[in-house]
């Protein structure tokens, strides 16, 4: 057997990810407001590119869910006579507690952790490790903590918060700690077995539950809290005077991109000119990829707005089925490109401001051959067990027959599975808790 080198020539097409293709797609994945960052941080690096503010007058109007139109921006508009927030309430009871340099690093280590509820949404093993201190001086810390008005702030769950507002207010009696200790089976409204838990009477339970009623779950939730970033939507829909609809970005959050093309690369020297040719050309590929980005954006909600028109018209419960498939299609591009845009991307809407995603849902069976969309199932199972009688909760098997009657064919572990989604018990369940709420 003999081997000889041989060359050989051939032709194939590839596609070559590189930098500038990779941003263009993640372009793609950013909302408005990520956008605008991410072009104000190519503005300082890069002396060729320029932003441009639109002005207030020109900022687009939004329906509100009462049909009255206002500005966006005019959320960011707080209250002059705005309260004490919680972050400042707690700061000054930490200030007074006459606190060394060390502990007041730790506690601020613990506000950091603190919720708008007045909870703590972190292990104290964490906190101890972000602080840098034993978990023992963590605890001790905690207790001090605990200890500030109004109780139950700082707490680690439901029924340590409980705990320390019973023990402030002289409530916690062996049979309020155990009803404490048992949470669970008061969701599941089982008095009777709370009654041989607690060692007590139905009348002695019934007492401890008002009482538990009186207590502040979220102490944290009466303060005024701190301005919350609030996302504005990337896309805006109005109705339109004669008829329809209109789509428009939204240019309050969206600033145009400008090239400066006046400062020559040939006017400098040669390591100069080689730079500033390659910042310009960054800066035109820039302005290209946000342009292409904006007008992918609007051609998916464009197509939306169309296929969906009965949502807009009518509310959520008449979302048709729709894929991604089908949006890919009719705007003529890849099925990759619409997941991307629409899972970034929201919009604002007579209903609400939702993700575009929100409106793509897979379609059920109907008696009448038109098919209907999970999501406008979803919305019609909340809407009925909203409506039902409190002492006579719908079952799973009772949602089934409704639907059916409204010509919607659906299988009770289907309800079943869109009641979990909507995040509401069971009928048995709704039934204990109804029959709780009676008696209290």
């Amino acid at each position: 057997m003999h081997f000889t080198p041989s060359i050989l020539a051939s032709q194939r097409q590839s596609l070559v990810v590189n930098q500038q293709l990779q941003q263009a797609i993640t372009f793609l994945q950013m909302s408005n407001a990520e956008l605008q960052a991410f072009i104000e941080s190519q503005a300082d690096e890069n002396p060729f590119v320029a932003l441009k503010h639109r002005s207030d007058a020109t900022l687009p109007r939004l329906p509100s869910a009462s049909g009255t139109a206002q500005d966006w921006d005019r959320i960011g508009a707080l209250a002059d006579d705005a309260g004490p927030s919680l972050y400042g309430h707690v700061t000054a009871q930490i200030a007074a507690l006459g606190l060394n340099a060390q502990d007041i690093l730790l506690a601020e280590v613990f506000l950091e952790a603190l919720a708008p509820s007045g909870w703590l949404d972190a292990p104290l093993e964490d906190i101890a490790m972000r602080a840098g201190v034993p978990l023992d001086r963590a605890q001790h810390m905690l207790a001090k903590l605990q200890k500030l008005e109004p109780a139950g702030l700082f707490a680690r769950d439901l029924a340590e918060c409980l705990r320390l507002q019973a023990a402030k207010q002289g409530l916690l009696t062996p049979v309020f700690a155990a009803v404490l200790d048992n949470l669970p089976m008061l969701a599941a409204a089982d008095l009777a077995g709370l009654c041989r838990i607690c060692r007590t009477d139905m009348d002695a339970l019934r007492q401890t539950l008002r009482d538990l009623r009186g207590l502040n779950p979220k102490p944290g939730a009466g303060f005024d809290q701190a301005p919350m970033p609030l996302r504005a939507p990337d896309l805006l829909v109005n109705r339109l005077p004669e008829g329809g609809w209109r789509l428009e970005l939204n240019n309050s959050t969206l600033p145009a991109v400008l090239v400066r093309d006046t400062d020559r690369p040939a006017r400098h020297t040669k390591p100069g000119a080689e730079y500033l040719a390659e910042r310009l050309s960054v800066a035109r590929w820039l302005s290209r990829a946000v342009h292409y980005r904006n007008q992918t954006v609007l051609k998916i909600g464009e197509e939306i707005l169309r296929s969906q028109r009965a949502f807009f018209e009518s509310g959520p419960g008449h979302l048709r089925p729709m894929i991604l498939k089908d949006i890919a299609e009719a705007v003529g591009i890849h099925e990759s490109t619409v997941s991307r845009v629409t899972n970034a991307v929201t919009i604002a809407t007579p209903y609400g401001c939702f993700a575009l995603k929100r409106f793509f849902s897979a379609a059920l069976p109907a008696h009448d051959g038109n098919s209907g969309s999970a999501e406008a199932v979803r919305e019609r199972i909340r809407k009925l067990i909203q409506a039902e009688t409190a002492g006579r909760p719908l079952s799973d098997e009772a949602l089934v027959r409704l639907l059916d009657a409204e010509g919607i064919a659906v299988a009770r572990r289907t309800v079943a599975k869109y009641r979990e989604q909507l995040r509401i018990p069971t009928s048995a369940l709704r039934r204990r808790q109804a029959v709780i709420s009676s008696q209290l």
